[in-house]
Formats: C-alpha cells, structure tokens, sequence
C-alpha cells in the first residue's frame, strides 16, 4: 500500500493529509488562532467541586472552564507490606470526588479532549507525555505495550527492553531488571512505532522524556494558575512523529523552512526516516495536485457515493453520528441479497474511510441494508473491522441489533471535519430546512391580523424576501382581497433582497 504525508503551511493555518493510494484517508487543521490544546499541561485551580456528578471544574485559562471527573483523577500511592513490596489491593470504587478535590486546591492537569460545542475541555490528572517510540507515565510504574503488536515474542522483547533501559536510567541496577528485579520510576506505554526497534532507541526516548519531565516539573513548581506548563508539539511536528512509519514513502512540505525543521527533527529522533522528507517547490498547490481540496469539498456533503451506484448518507448531531446505506441505482447481477450484499461489503470500506476523513467520534449506528443471511452479515462486519484497523483513533464495533443496525464508538479527541470548517447556516439557524414560502404566508396572515386587532391604523406595509413576495402577489392576490375587507384596511407588499426566506416585518402605516 502506497502511503504519503502532504504538509500544506500558510501564515495562518497548516493542514496535514495523509494520503492512500492516491485517496485521502486523513485531514488534521491547525490554525494559529485556535490552536487544539489536547495533551497540554496547565495548572489549574479548582473552581467548583460538584458531589452529584462525581466531578469538578477546572479553570486553566481557556475561556471555558475544564471538566475533570474523579475517575480521571490519580489514586493513592499503594499501600506497601513491611518489606517494601507493594501489597496487592482489591480494585476499589471511584473514591468520592470531595475526598479528592476542594474548590481553590491547585492542581496539575492534562487536557484529554478539545472543547467542543458548548462542552468545555476534558481533564486529567493521569498525565502522559509521548515521544517517537514511547508514552511516558510519570510515577505510575507499569509498563504497558500497544495491542497493535500482536506478536508475543516481539511484545515481551519490547517491554523487557524498557523496562531494563529505565531501571538503568533511574540508577537502579540493570542486572536482572528484566526477569523481575527493581521497577522503573516513571511507567511508560509502548507504541506500535516501537516494533522491531532496538534497545539503543528506547533508551533515547527514555532520556528524551526524562529530560522533558525534569522540565515540566520545574515550570509547574513556579508557575501562576492557569499557566501552561507543557505544550505538545506544534501539527507537522506531531504528524512526523505519530503518523511516519517505515511504510509511509515520502513526507511532501510545501514550505522550506518547515521541511528544514521537520528533517532536523527526524534526523534526532528517527534515524533513517529523515531522508524520506521532501520540499515540494512545484508552482501548482501540493493540495491541487493530488485532488485534496476536491476531497476536502466532498467531505462536507451529507451524501457520500459508491461506486456502484448506491450512497451513504451521513447525518452528525450531538448526541450521534449515523450512517444510511442505500442501495441508490446499483441493481446487481444475480438476486436482491447479492445486490444487497455487495453494496453493503462496499459500504462498510467507505463507511471506515469516512468516519476517519471527517474525524467523527462518539456514538455512531450504521443502518445498512437489510440482509437475511447471516453469513453475510459476518462478511459485513468482517469487513467494517478490518478496515478500521489502519485508523489511529480507537474504536469498537458491536454486532448487528435486532432491528439491523450496526452501533460502534470511535474516540474523539478534537471537532469533525465539519465543525472544524463550517458554522450553522445562518438563513436556518443550523435545523438544516426552511420554512416554506406558502409556510410563511399565512404566518404574515397570522402576524397582520394579531397587529390590527392591538393597534390602530389605516395602511399596512409587509416587508418580506422576494420569493414569499412573489407568491402571495401571484398565488394569494384573492386571499389579500378578502383580508383588506375583513379587517377594513390597506395591506402593501415590499420585497427586500436582504430578508431570508423565513424572515418578514409588518409596519402599521
């Protein structure tokens, strides 16, 4: 499989896409207004302790105060034994938040998720700070490989590497760290990146993150409530380090001194990948050239293609994402359940890709056509899993309810696609429809006799937009006629460019 990383730079705005085989797979935004601040450290000040959701708020400094739930925040250090060895506990309920948290404590947190929509950001006190190979988590002692790696040896290879690198770094002794002796401070999460790494690798991520944790302590030690502590790195730094693996080909920056930064970067942190990295000087837009824009465009639209001729129709609210599969003008070559078999083994793979270009998370249910045979619904299944497997963002997909839905999550972290671009249609209020002309008709109707009956006047003039005007000039003429006798007075109608469909104003004369 063919695999490229576009870096697009601008003053203001930096875009990454991730490109397949010549499809956009992935699109990640960065503006320099509104930067993402998910895996930025703040110190905070708590501001409100809230018993009944077991959770509290947080002011960090951003305009909304942060959301942190007694979950997310660090247990107690383990009781020991009387010969220093951890004694083994029960796992224990969430402790009641007002055990752990009281309003003006200071604290040390970690942003999980974005603020989105009216939702302020997500906290934790669990911190983790990644680099190429490894996540690291200060004093929490485990150590922990992404299940991504699926082979065993490979697994136990890799865990036995850090943990002996860390034991050596924090002084303890090396020998006999990896069958079992002295524990690392700091715990650390391996990350698929790791696979086939050797020891001298881990052991630079190690000494990276030692040096970055050292560095985030001191700054918290000193620093004022609300002040960010620790800022992940800027996007195209942050691409080149999760998203370049040995198989991505080639890194595309249409920006020199961009390019520069990311191959310095690369050259320290991954060894050989640096040459990979390539300025882009061609007079056409990088995003032009490989149809990015186009795609970006489509991304947009509720309705999604097939190539045999059905669609999808992607419908994002606030509670849910879902997902309609339609069989639109594909009529197949046998049978109904192998045309609609193969339309929904179709959907399935576009479904994946969609869910991870317009970066939708959440709850979503998928309602694909109905199928009789159960083989097939594996098939289908089968299909959806495998081609989520590429996507970095987790996810979980359940089987088929009975009433044929398919209901899944897919962690979220920042805004859609859309939400990042768009903003609710201003003419509908974001409802997504508007009003009819005939609609708003008889609502003015309504309004002029509600208006006449409170205030006396001879004339009336109605301002409206032109297609409501049109109408009731050309389809309700008669209707105006029995209503200026009805009510004894003049009525005037004005069309204004500059009114919506929806809106109208009644002027008593």
């Amino acid at each position: 499989m063919s695999e490229e990383i576009l870096v697009n730079v601008t003053p203001r705005e930096t875009r990454v896409a991730v490109v397949e085989n010549g499809m956009l797979q992935e699109l990640h935004i960065e503006r320099g207004w509104a930067r993402g601040v998910v895996g930025n450290i703040y110190k905070g000040r708590v501001q409100r302790v809230m018993p009944g959701m077991q959770a509290a708020f947080v002011e960090i400094g951003l305009e909304r105060a942060a959301f942190l739930h007694a979950a997310d925040i660090v247990k107690p250090p383990p009781v020991t034994n009387g010969e220093g060895e951890e004694a083994p506990l029960p796992p224990a309920p969430t402790r009641p938040i007002t055990e752990l948290l009281r309003e003006g404590q200071e604290i040390i947190v970690q942003v999980v998720k974005d603020p989105i929509g009216s939702k302020g950001a997500r906290l934790t006190t669990q911190l983790s700070i990644p680099s190429r190979y490894l996540v690291l988590l200060p004093r929490a002692r485990v150590i922990g490989v992404s299940a991504r790696i699926e082979d065993e040896d490979e697994r136990a290879r890799l865990k036995s590497l850090v943990v002996a690198c860390a034991a050596e770094r924090s002084g303890a002794m090396a020998t006999g760290a990896a069958n079992g002796g002295p524990a690392p401070v700091h715990g650390y999460i391996v990350r698929t990146n790791a696979e086939s790494q050797p020891a001298e690798a881990l052991a630079e991520d190690i000494a990276y993150l030692g040096r970055a944790w050292a560095l985030i302590e001191e700054r918290a030690a000193n620093a004022r409530v609300g002040a960010r502590v620790y800022e992940d790195l800027s996007l195209p730094m942050r691409a080149v380090r999760d998203l370049m693996r040995k198989d991505v080909e080639r890194v595309k920056v249409d920006s020199r001194e961009t390019c520069e930064r990311l191959r310095t970067f690369a050259a320290q942190f991954m060894p050989g990948l640096d040459e990979k990295i390539e300025h882009y000087s061609g007079a056409r837009p990088i995003f032009d050239l490989y149809g990015v824009e186009d795609e970006i465009g489509r991304a947009l639209d509720k309705q999604v293609p097939l190539k045999s001729g059905g669609y999808l129709v992607i419908d994002q609210t606030e509670a849910m994402t879902t997902i309609d599969v339609n069989t639109g003008s594909f009529l197949g070559q046998r049978n109904l359940e192998e045309t609609v078999y193969r339309t929904n083994l179709e959907a399935a793979q576009s479904v994946a890709r969609q869910l991870r270009l317009r970066n939708l998370g959440g709850i979503i249910i998928i309602d694909f056509i109905d199928m009789t045979d159960p083989e097939h619904r594996r098939q289908v299944l089968r299909q959806l899993e495998k081609s989520m497997a590429r996507d970095h963002a987790k996810s979980t997909v359940y089987e088929f309810s009975p009433l044929g839905l398919v209901e899944m999550t897919r962690k979220r972290t920042t805004e859609s696609l859309e939400r990042q671009l768009s903003e609710p249609c201003h003419e509908c209020g974001g409802r997504g429809t508007l009003k009819t002309p005939e609609t708003v008709t008889y609502e003015i109707f309504r309004e002029i006799v509600r208006q006449v009956r409170q205030f006396d006047a001879q004339r009336l003039l109605v301002i409206a937009s032109p297609q409501v005007v049109v109408r009731i000039t050309d389809e309700e003429s008669a209707a105006v006629a029995e209503l200026e006798e009805f009510l004894g007075k003049s009525i005037r109608f004005q069309a204004d460019e500059q009114y919506s469909q929806e809106q109208f104003d009644v002027v008593l004369l």
